[in-house]
């Protein structure tokens, strides 16, 4: 019986650790990809600027 209680015991909690994983894990997921949206996001209007300041420089290879 002892070793039944034990067996159950030790289930349940396993179950209620790898629960604490999963969501631990899945968390950190989440805030990698809100922190690499937010790094693309950022990358893109870098690229933006960047490109019209070029045609600024450059208007006479832009033909304007």
């Amino acid at each position: 019986m002892l070793v039944f209680l034990t067996t159950v015991i030790l289930y349940v909690f396993g179950f209620v650790f790898l629960y604490g994983v999963i969501r631990l894990g899945v968390r950190h997921g989440i805030e990698d990809v809100e922190t690499h949206r937010a790094q693309q996001v950022r990358a893109e209007e870098l690229a933006v600027h960047q490109d019209r300041t070029f045609a600024r420089e450059n208007a006479f290879l832009t033909g304007s």
